[in-house]
């Protein structure tokens, strides 16, 4: 996929012309002031380069607290800014994000827009990554120095022939990273049957988003056992799909001798 865009680069902010009367992305940086939309736009709050919002501003005043940078991507007109909403918080939450205040990710993308919803964010995805925004969570270690190290996990050919077994919760699966973006698992993996609730008895953003994970491969499970090989994307995603999360997946998936997934994975930059 090839994009020409025009942008215009400030101190404080970047301003990109997509083609096609695709809109526009605007990546600022933030400090709790107050922004002013023009039109209704979609907006990524960051917070160390690590997502901790998404939603819609409309026209007005618009705040978010807590941010350092704002991403407002402004849809064409015939792109409801719902779906678009509903297709990044999604993908956040599968990619391990813990996201501010209310969310909804049950909601359903209607079918006869599906298409057009995923081509659309997947070229505003491909712009984001260019630009050094991606949904991945970037660990982060406080060291004594005053600049923290950034832990992220690399695929490698060598990895895509090690099995991973992952015993958490009840669940027990076999794994293996079989691509970048392609995380194999294999047939005959036992799903945790009843999903966790949170204290006050209600149900968690990460049993929502299992939840939707397992609706989708639905035909591939019978009595919370996997009866095909199913692919994901991430680390994140399997472990939402096994066990709802709720523990660090990178050390849960282990090798025939105990060695990690981030032991064999992780870079430090």
């Amino acid at each position: 996929m090839q994009l020409k865009l025009d942008v215009i680069l400030s101190e404080t902010e970047v301003h990109i012309q997509l083609p096609e009367d695709l809109g526009t992305i605007n990546i600022k940086n933030y400090q709790n002031e107050i922004i002013k939309s023009k039109t209704p736009a979609v907006f990524i709050a960051l917070k160390d380069n690590n997502i901790i919002k998404i939603g819609t501003l409309n026209t007005g005043d618009n705040k978010q607290d807590n941010a350092d940078k704002m991403i407002l991507i402004t849809p064409p007109w015939d792109i409801e800014l719902a779906y678009i909403e509903q297709f990044f918080i999604e993908e956040a939450l599968k990619m391990g994000n813990t996201l501010e205040g209310e969310v909804q990710a049950d909601s359903q993308i209607p079918t006869n827009v599906q298409k057009t919803v995923t081509e659309y964010t997947d070229k505003i995805m491909m712009v984001l990554q260019q630009f050094g925004y991606t949904f991945q969570v970037k660990e982060v270690e406080v060291p004594v120095k005053a600049k923290p190290a950034k832990v992220q996990h690399r695929w490698s050919k060598t990895v895509s022939q090690i099995e991973f077994n992952v015993s958490f919760r009840g669940s027990d699966a076999t794994i293996v990273w079989q691509k970048r973006t392609e995380m194999l698992i294999k047939k005959g993996a036992t799903l945790l049957a009843e999903a966790p609730l949170n204290k006050d008895g209600s149900v968690g953003i990460s049993v929502k988003v299992g939840e939707k994970l397992r609706e989708d491969n639905a035909l591939a499970i019978a009595n919370f056992k996997t009866t095909e090989d199913i692919i994901l994307k991430s680390v994140n995603e399997v472990g939402l799909f096994l066990y709802f999360a709720g523990t660090n997946s990178w050390l849960e998936f282990k090798d025939k001798d105990g060695r990690t997934i981030d032991e064999w994975t992780s870079v430090k930059e």
